[in-house]
């Protein structure tokens, strides 16, 4: 039990981080067109 709660602790942490890392991309991305503009 205590390692199914571990493990489902590790998959959370790794798709927040996953997922700040997308929105760093798309505001990056958005910077981008926003200056060729």
């Amino acid at each position: 039990m205590t390692r199914l709660l571990f493990i489902l602790l590790a998959l959370a942490l790794a798709s927040c981080s996953t997922v700040e890392g997308v929105g760093k991309d798309i505001s990056a991305g958005a910077r981008t067109v926003r200056n060729a503009l």
